[in-house]
């Protein structure tokens, strides 16, 4: 058995799930998990996907962080990897620790869509899935650009562009 296979990977969308559509000319969020199905095979990893939805954090709501959270107790597996927006992760991280304590949850995603370039969405998506599989730490976690912390010590420098501790 392949060792990925006990991290349930929840994907909400987001800039990491992003690509260009040459038609509307936006950028349009993926539902398909392209992008993480593409890390994963390169990885020789096997997750079990689960997309309740698929939109750009700014118009998650309440309900969207209720799914997220009937969804994992919903599975048997404790170990909780969600791909999110960077916009609003610490509102949804807040939410889940309100809501969860029984589970170990990281949440990452990426500044920059993985179609424009793979590189950073890579880099945190293989950071959680390596901290999820090197601890049994319970509690609601943030990695992003080679940190990954409680949600409480991680916030988004948005002049920067970068994910820093605080």
């Amino acid at each position: 058995m392949n060792r990925i296979e006990n991290i349930t990977l929840i994907n909400t969308g987001g800039t990491f799930n992003k690509f260009y559509d040459p038609i509307s000319g936006e950028l349009i969020v993926d539902n398909q998990a392209k992008a993480i199905k593409s890390i994963a095979k390169a990885s020789k990893c096997k997750l079990n996907i689960i997309t309740p939805f698929a939109k750009d954090s700014l118009d998650m709501d309440q309900s969207d962080r209720q799914k997220i959270v009937k969804i994992i107790k919903n599975q048997d597996n404790k170990k909780i990897l969600i791909i999110h927006g960077t916009d609003t992760i610490d509102k949804s991280a807040k939410y889940l620790d309100n809501h969860l304590k029984k589970y170990q949850i990281v949440l990452t995603g990426a500044m920059t869509p993985f179609s424009i370039d793979p590189i950073e969405a890579t880099a945190n998506l293989a950071l959680a899935m390596g901290y999820l599989l090197g601890n049994d730490k319970k509690g609601v976690f943030i990695a992003m650009h080679s940190l990954i912390l409680p949600y409480k010590n991680i916030i988004k420098d948005r002049e920067r562009g970068i994910f820093i501790r605080i």
